[in-house]
């Protein structure tokens, strides 16, 4: 099995921790201090906090350089979630129209800048 998996640049990683915790549902995986590896119902993702490495945090930059789709069962309870620990619940779950019939998605960004897009596992396969 192939897993594609992210890094989010955050200015303290124990506090962008605990928040997907709280806000997402995360758990940790493994904690090395200025990087942590977490999963939300089984997929990975991980945290660090830039070093001079040629990368950096959304509030650094001014904008975010990805955006990270999450695809689960009940995107309007995901998203209402993070909103109620303070994401920027910019763009409410709705329906899509999309080729192979409705797709409900919205998005939200979360305290340390990054943008989450979160939806119905409807993408997922070949259509």
């Amino acid at each position: 099995m192939t897993v594609i998996s992210l890094m989010l640049a955050v200015p303290d990683a124990a506090a962008a921790s605990a928040w997907y915790q709280r806000a997402l549902g995360a758990t940790e995986l493994w904690n090395l201090g200025s990087v942590i590896g977490l999963q939300i119902h089984g997929a990975p993702f991980f945290l660090a906090e830039p070093a001079n490495n040629r990368w950096e945090s959304p509030d650094v930059l001014g904008s975010t350089t990805v955006r990270i789709e999450v695809f689960v069962d009940d995107p309007d309870t995901f998203a209402a979630a993070a909103a109620a620990a303070g994401a920027e619940y910019h763009d409410p779950v709705r329906d899509h129209q999309m080729p192979w019939g409705p797709h409900r998605q919205g998005g939200f960004f979360d305290p340390f800048g990054h943008l989450w897009l979160v939806g119905d596992r409807s993408p997922l396969q070949r259509h």
